[in-house]
């Protein structure tokens, strides 16, 4: 169970205390808050709008529909399209498809950062070439 002040925090922020707050274990309850107040709500290196497509993403690649919700309405409170949270979605999708290929294949790690290396290269290379144009 959270603090009175962390209650009292949460109501400020969300103009309630959700019933899953209840859930929050101790002794690690105030600082589960605090990590949801200080990554997402806080301010980051990454935008609201970064954050909010990123938690999108995340929660359709763990089937969480309790996170899909939450995240989807808060990119839409950031002006996220319908058609960017579908990118989100897909690009989500594409990670945990060939996340499962590399480790089904058991493609060997180093390997696979030297080609990634390789690719990087090239690929910085054809947009300096094209910026040069």
């Amino acid at each position: 169970m959270v603090s009175t002040e962390t209650r009292e925090e949460i109501e400020e922020y969300l103009g309630q205390v959700p019933t899953w707050v209840e859930n929050l274990a101790e002794p690690a309850s105030d600082q589960s808050w605090e990590l949801v107040r200080d990554l997402e709500f806080g301010e980051t290196d990454l935008s609201a709008r970064e954050k909010a497509l990123i938690g999108v993403g995340v929660a359709a690649a763990i089937k969480c529909p309790y996170c899909i919700h939450f995240h989807k309405e808060d990119a839409r409170m950031e002006d996220v399209t319908e058609d960017e949270l579908a990118e989100a979605v897909n690009l989500a999708s594409t990670t945990q498809y060939f996340s499962t290929i590399l480790h089904g294949a058991e493609v060997d790690v180093d390997e696979f950062v030297d080609e990634t290396t390789e690719i990087v290269e090239h690929v910085e290379e054809q947009r300096a070439a094209a910026g040069a144009d």
